[in-house]
């Protein structure tokens, strides 16, 4: 493997360079304003947001491991990067104006206007410690995996340096920062991904030399209901429950839609996210595919799947678009690790502080909002070594547990806006009852080799499937108790519903909305003919 260059270190500083100088330049003019640090003064562009939900949901962790599921012959991954388009276009047309007429800073506190305290409290607590124990940790691993693996650096001095250096724009310019840097990490993420892609199609041979080498079933997005992994049934039916838990529930993406300046901006961020969403198969993971190809052409060295990018970028890539590569990938983390730093502040401060002290002023709330972001980025440090203690296997089982409570979430959520009967006491009890399944399904997969019968089959269930029959019980346990319980529901709850909230007026005059028909056509246009061509 090539080492780093003179050169590409260069490249490498200028990337740090940009982003500190875009973050700061954009940071919020008045830090003393809630609105303003949390929300970037809910005057964001539909550009800004849009790149800002692309570059949040692409980590470093993904990109090495949507090449290496290419490499490892498991194509139909990139279903969850296609089906991302349908999730987020629910997310502009159906929520985003619910979201944004509520007038929220987070998601939790939606749930308090639409059913209860308690609903608030659940959904923060389980974002949280769902933040600090997966997003977080993953992410700051993958980057001292990056600086250790690329750049010659240790595992040790690579996290730190991703650690601090994020923390501080973050801290300091809060969410007009993170959402500045996030588009400028946009383009140099693309930028270095298409690189890799290129040159590398052309190292193989062009794409149909690449099709010929691997073979067609490298390049199959659909399988049997019988696959182990990825079932069409799943794919089809399950992936798009976790989808709308992921895309148009979760504070981590939503928080970006509602800093937009308007509904229809919000809606247009949207749609530009489910465009972009189109792409990781071509420049994420095809490149894994052709570090398969170059192996079994003897042309690269491939011991282990997940080394397809790496090995990609320091074998083939050129002085100089080696470092352009290197950037994309630390563009990919850093904007990962700076929304979930904001996200979790924001949760701290508006959840959990502003509940327990009503009695605030704004400045003091991004004066806590500023604090829970140092206390994330510290305790970011802290769980480093402690990565090391636990085994491989729970680490991967502790990843499954939103995959597992997603589900009554998005129920609670999905019904909440389309019907206006659901209430608080039939939305605990669905989260409640899906807490409980989600987590003995993950008690059962720790202790799989022992169990036999119907333990045995309720832990070997496919998640996919696991994920539909989770969300058929909440749904069902939602809507049962809220009509065993029938009681009165407050005006402001009834106008968080489809058949009042819908009602504003403005959707025949919006000049904007019959354009985004139109582009909401064309994004759906193309996942149709992705899905034709690679099925």
């Amino acid at each position: 493997m090539n080492q780093i260059t003179t050169t590409d270190w260069i490249v490498v500083a200028l990337y740090f360079l940009v982003v500190f100088v875009v973050a700061i330049w954009h940071s919020g003019t008045n830090r003393e304003n809630p609105t303003e640090y949390f929300l970037s003064g809910r005057n964001a562009g539909w550009f800004v947001v849009g790149a800002s939900i692309f570059a949040s949901n692409i980590g470093s962790e993904h990109l090495v491991g949507l090449a290496g599921s290419g490499a490892a012959g498991d194509f139909p991954v990139a279903q969850f990067e296609i089906i991302a388009a349908f999730a987020l276009l629910v997310l502009g047309w159906l929520f985003v104006p619910f979201y944004l007429r509520s007038g929220v800073f987070t998601m939790p506190e939606f749930l308090e206007q639409r059913y209860s305290s308690g609903a608030r409290y659940f959904l923060a607590v389980i974002s949280i410690i769902g933040y600090v124990l997966t997003k977080i940790s993953v992410t700051i691993a993958a980057g001292g995996i990056v600086f250790e693996a690329l750049m010659g650096i240790s595992f040790w001095t690579g996290a730190l340096i991703i650690v601090i250096a994020t923390g501080v724009y973050t801290i300091i310019g809060g969410m007009r920062a993170v959402l500045y840097a996030d588009m400028a990490q946009m383009f140099i993420m693309i930028g270095g991904a298409i690189a890799v892609t290129f040159i590398g199609l052309q190292q193989v041979g062009g794409w149909g030399e690449l099709k010929a080498t691997a073979g067609p079933e490298f390049f199959q997005l659909w399988r049997t209901t019988s696959d182990p992994d990825f079932p069409w049934t799943g794919i089809i039916f399950g992936a798009p429950i976790l989808a709308v838990w992921y895309w148009c529930t979760d504070q981590f993406i939503v928080q970006r839609t509602l800093s937009a300046a308007s509904i229809a901006a919000a809606r247009r961020a949207t749609i530009f996210a489910a465009l972009l969403k189109q792409t990781p198969l071509f420049i994420f993971i095809v490149p894994g595919i052709i570090a398969y190809a170059l192996a079994e052409k003897g042309l690269l060295i491939l011991g282990d799947a997940d080394q397809a990018l790496p090995a990609l970028i320091g074998t083939l890539l050129p002085v100089g678009i080696r470092g352009l590569a290197v950037a994309g990938l630390l563009a990919a983390l850093m904007s990962s690790l700076s929304s979930v730093f904001n996200s979790c502040a924001t949760l701290i401060t508006m959840d959990i502080y502003k509940k327990l002290a009503p009695h605030h002023s704004e400045k003091k709330l991004v004066l806590v909002g500023q604090l829970a972001t140092a206390i994330m980025v510290l305790f970011g440090l802290a769980w480093i070594p402690l990565m090391n203690v636990i085994s491989g296997q729970l680490y991967i089982y502790l990843q499954s547990v939103q995959a597992y409570i997603s589900p009554p979430i998005a129920a609670v959520f999905l019904i909440g806006v389309l019907w206006r009967r659901a209430n608080a006491k039939g939305a605990l009890s669905a989260l409640g009852i899906g807490l409980i399944l989600g987590f003995s399904r993950l008690v059962l997969e720790l202790n799989g080799s022992s169990l036999t019968g119907f333990g045995a089959t309720f832990a070997e269930t496919n998640f996919l499937h696991f994920a539909i029959i989770l969300f058929a019980i909440s749904s069902a346990v939602l809507v049962i108790v809220s009509l065993w319980t029938q009681g009165s529901i407050s005006e402001q709850a009834q106008a968080l519903t489809l058949r009042y909230g819908s009602g504003s007026g403005k959707r025949a005059t919006d000049p904007s909305r019959w354009q985004d028909i139109l582009l909401s056509g064309l994004v759906l246009l193309i996942v149709a003919i992705i899905w034709l061509y690679f099925s």
